[in-house]
C-alpha cells in the first residue's frame, strides 16, 4: 500500500512538471506582443496582447491578439460604440459594432464556449464586473443589456473571432472606456488574498504565478467545510476566470484546462492554465454555476 502511494503521489509529481513544460513550450516562440490567454481560435502567427488561451489547451485556442494595454483597434479591427457616456442607476443598453479591415461591420463570427461574443465590463476601480453575452442584429449591431452601473470611468472589452475575411480564426479582444455620469467614489483594491466567499461558498486559489510564464492554477470550491461537487457547465466549463491588472486595466482569461464531459457535474477542484502579461495585482472573477445559479467570486492575485 505504501509503494503504491508513493507512486501515485511521483506520477503525479511527474505529470505537473510535464504541464508546466508543455505550457512554457507553448507559450515561446510565437509572434505576439505580450502572451495571454484567449476564448478564441486565433492562429499561431496572431500577436497577442489580450490575455486568452494558448495553443494546444483543452478548447483548442490558441494566443490571441489583445493582451496588454487595452485597445479599441487591433489587427484592422475596430470597437465601435454608439454612445461615450451612459446613465447611472439603471439598466441600459449598450449598442456597439465591430468593423473589419473592409471598413463594413463585421457579422460572421465563430462560437467560442457556446458563444459568438463575449462582452465584459468593469469601473476602473476593478468593481461592478458584469460578463455577458450581447445580440446581434443582422446589420453586425450588438446588443449588451447592462445592469445598473455607478458612476465613473468604466471599461467594456470584446471578446470574439471573425469567422470570414482576412481576420478568420483570429481571436480577437477589443476595449474602449465609457462614463457613467455623477460622482465617482472610488473602491480600493481588497488585499491578495487565497481565500474568498461568495453566496455561502468558499474559494480557495492555488498557484503563484509569474509575469509572462505559463503555471498551472487550482481553483476550489467548497461549501460549510465540505467539497463542492456538483458543479454544473458554464460554458462548456466548470468556471470561467477573468482577470483585470490594476491600473492599466489590462485583460486576462484564464483558460480552463478541461471541458464539462458529457454535460455532468463537476467540482471541487478546478485546474486552469494561467499566464499573465505582465506584474502586479490583478483582479480575478470565477464564474460557476449550481442548482441553476449563477455565482461570481472575486479576489485579488498579486503576480511577480
Amino acid at each position: 500500500m505504501r509503494t503504491t502511494r508513493l507512486s501515485r503521489r511521483t506520477l503525479a509529481l511527474a505529470g505537473a512538471a510535464l504541464l508546466t513544460t508543455v505550457l512554457a513550450s507553448c507559450g515561446s516562440g510565437m509572434d505576439h506582443d505580450m502572451p495571454g490567454m484567449n476564448h478564441g481560435g486565433a492562429s499561431p502567427s496572431a500577436s497577442a496582447s489580450d490575455g486568452h488561451a494558448m495553443p494546444g489547451m483543452d478548447h483548442g485556442v490558441p494566443v490571441a491578439d489583445g493582451a496588454g494595454a487595452p485597445a479599441d483597434n487591433r489587427s484592422g479591427y475596430r470597437f465601435d460604440a454608439a454612445a461615450a457616456t451612459l446613465p447611472a442607476g439603471q439598466p441600459t443598453d449598450y449598442r456597439f459594432s465591430i468593423t473589419g479591415p473592409d471598413g463594413k461591420p463585421v457579422t460572421a463570427f465563430a462560437v467560442e464556449q457556446t458563444k459568438q461574443m463575449h462582452f465584459y465590463a468593469i469601473r476602473s476601480d476593478l468593481t461592478g464586473f458584469q460578463h455577458l453575452h450581447p445580440t446581434m442584429a443582422p446589420d453586425g449591431t450588438w446588443t449588451a443589456p447592462l445592469t445598473a452601473l455607478t458612476p465613473g470611468s468604466w471599461r467594456t472589452y470584446a471578446s470574439f473571432t471573425p469567422d470570414s475575411g482576412d481576420g478568420k480564426g483570429t481571436a480577437l479582444v477589443l476595449s474602449r472606456t465609457v462614463n457613467v455620469d455623477g460622482k465617482a467614489d472610488a473602491a480600493p483594491l481588497p488585499a491578495a488574498a487565497t481565500t474568498t466567499q461568495v453566496d455561502g461558498y468558499t474559494v480557495t486559489l492555488q498557484g503563484t504565478p509569474m509575469a509572462n510564464m505559463a503555471h498551472p492554477m487550482t481553483v476550489t470550491v467548497t461549501k460549510d467545510g465540505k467539497p463542492v461537487t456538483d458543479l454544473q457547465p458554464y460554458l462548456d466549463t466548470y468556471a470561467h476566470l477573468t482577470a483585470f491588472h490594476e491600473g492599466d486595466m489590462a485583460f486576462a482569461h484564464l483558460h480552463p484546462a478541461s471541458e464539462a464531459a458529457g454535460g455532468g457535474q463537476g467540482g471541487p477542484a478546478l485546474a486552469f492554465h494561467a499566464e499573465f502579461p505582465q506584474a502586479g495585482n490583478w483582479r480575478l472573477f470565477l464564474q460557476f454555476q449550481t442548482a441553476g445559479q449563477l455565482h461570481t467570486a472575486a479576489i485579488t492575485l498579486k503576480v511577480g
